[in-house]
């Protein structure tokens, strides 16, 4: 029977868990793994992790829903989003930052600060987005989809595999 993206994904995983459990070599993990890509019937994935325990996939708890998040959590939803939004433009300006002072401390001179060129618009337009994000409850919103789209993975995954049973021996 021929084996599909998803199956081939699965076996890759198993293979990355048994290369992490120190039951594979790089060597033979890079093999087996290209092995799996190229794979195209479940036989020919069945072969590659015969030899392994089978994997001990965790099953997942459902996502929280709104009612049953204490403060707490909204504000690991917000630190998250916030890290998110504005984690490039932390760093890319640091990156300005330090290039602009290696300059100056190359040149022996005090130059004119050029990084505020890109560090000024972008974060007044992100300061924007921050204001008007948290005022509309982005935080918990976007962490609401992300719970939704996992959930339905799961489900599609759960529904598929008892559609066509363990690939693993």
């Amino acid at each position: 029977m021929r084996a599909g993206d998803g199956d081939r994904q699965a076996v890759a995983e198993q293979l990355r868990g048994a290369l992490d459990e120190g039951r594979l070599e790089l060597h033979e993990y890079d093999d087996r793994l290209q092995r799996a890509y190229g794979a195209k019937t479940y036989g020919e994935l069945a072969e590659l992790v015969e030899d392994l325990p089978a994997a001990v996939v965790p099953v997942p708890r459902p996502p929280a829903t709104p009612q049953h998040l204490d403060p707490r959590t909204d504000r690991e939803l917000t630190a998250r989003w916030l890290a998110e939004i504005w984690g490039s433009w932390v760093s890319v300006n640091a990156i300005m930052v330090v290039i602009w002072l290696v300059t100056v401390i190359g040149s022996g001179e005090l130059s004119y600060f050029w990084p505020v060129w890109v560090a000024g618009p972008w974060g007044a337009v992100l300061v924007w987005q921050t204001v008007a994000g948290l005022a509309s409850g982005q935080p918990r919103l976007q962490a609401e989809k992300k719970a939704r789209k996992r959930a339905a993975k799961l489900e599609r995954k759960a529904a598929k595999d008892d559609r066509r049973g363990e690939i693993a021996p």
